[in-house]
């Protein structure tokens, strides 16, 4: 192979991984590569065929394959946790698809068929996070979709003005509505929103004897929440903010991810017993 063509479907191979190992025919024509030279990498083997209009890297990622073959793109609670954004969970592969679309759907994967606030453009194998939070918002349970929403906000994916100028639906206007945009993590989010039946003030990243603590029930009581980083010279830090806490006439109840995630009934149990035993008092 000649030193200018093994040049060019090098800058070929090169602009497929920068559309994320996975793009349309047409768009790299139109960036200037010939379809003379994108057959001669398939026939090399420097690219598969994905689907017709579609080729890929050998190590592309196997979910954006997926998508592209299918004519979806990846959305809701697997869209988020590619954004990195907080999920609970993902039961499976969640996918948007026009709602013209011919053809069966997709199978082994949840299909969300609604209108997108923001175009998909015809490249987009992920789609927007506007479209995302929406989808969670219609598809997963309050808290679990509140949790992906104050995510997007904590990373300044999107703000709630932004979101608020879009035509939401009524379950993603009540998450809007309770969405905070300084929570820290959304483990804490968990915490906040199954808490908000009880009627006592909780407050929540406030600074108490020189420290931020997590949340502060009524005026005494105080929660913190550890996560995997509360380890080594953290936790040292924590445990003696703990003392400090004590020593001035405070409660402390530190709870671990797991606690919360995995049995909450205990921790709520734990929370009310305190209560009724005054100790959110001062």
């Amino acid at each position: 192979m000649d030193t200018l063509l093994h040049s060019k479907l090098r800058a070929l191979c090169d602009a497929v991984d920068a559309s994320g190992g996975v793009a349309r025919t047409t768009t790299l024509i139109r960036a200037g590569h010939s379809r003379g030279r994108i057959g001669a990498a398939l026939d090399t083997g420097r690219l598969v065929r994905v689907w017709r209009g579609w080729v890929a890297s050998l190590d592309a990622d196997a979910e954006l394959v997926a998508a592209a073959r299918e004519s979806v793109v990846l959305t809701c609670v697997t869209a988020a946790r590619r954004l990195g954004l907080w999920v609970l969970r993902v039961d499976r592969c969640h996918v948007a698809a026009a709602p013209h679309r011919g053809g069966p759907a997709p199978a082994r994967a949840t299909v969300h068929w609604a209108q997108p606030l923001v175009p998909r453009q015809p490249d987009a194998l992920i789609d927007a996070v506007e479209n995302v939070l929406a989808t969670v918002a219609s598809c997963q349970p309050f808290e679990a979709a509140l949790t992906i929403w104050e995510s997007a906000l904590r990373e300044g994916l999107v703000t709630k003005g932004e979101m608020a100028a879009f035509p939401l639906g009524p379950g993603a206007r009540a998450v809007l509505e309770a969405a905070e945009e300084f929570t820290d993590s959304g483990i804490e989010t968990l915490f906040r929103v199954r808490l908000r039946w009880l009627r006592v003030r909780i407050l929540h990243q406030v600074w108490v004897a020189g420290h931020r603590v997590d949340f502060l029930i009524g005026k005494r009581l105080v929660v913190q929440i550890d996560g995997g980083h509360h380890v080594g010279a953290q936790r040292d830090a924590d445990v003696a903010h703990d003392a400090a806490l004590m020593l001035r006439g405070y409660h402390v109840l530190r709870f671990s991810y797991g606690q919360i995630v995995e049995d909450w009934p205990a921790v709520q149990s734990v929370v009310m017993r305190a209560i009724a035993q005054r100790r959110h008092l001062a």
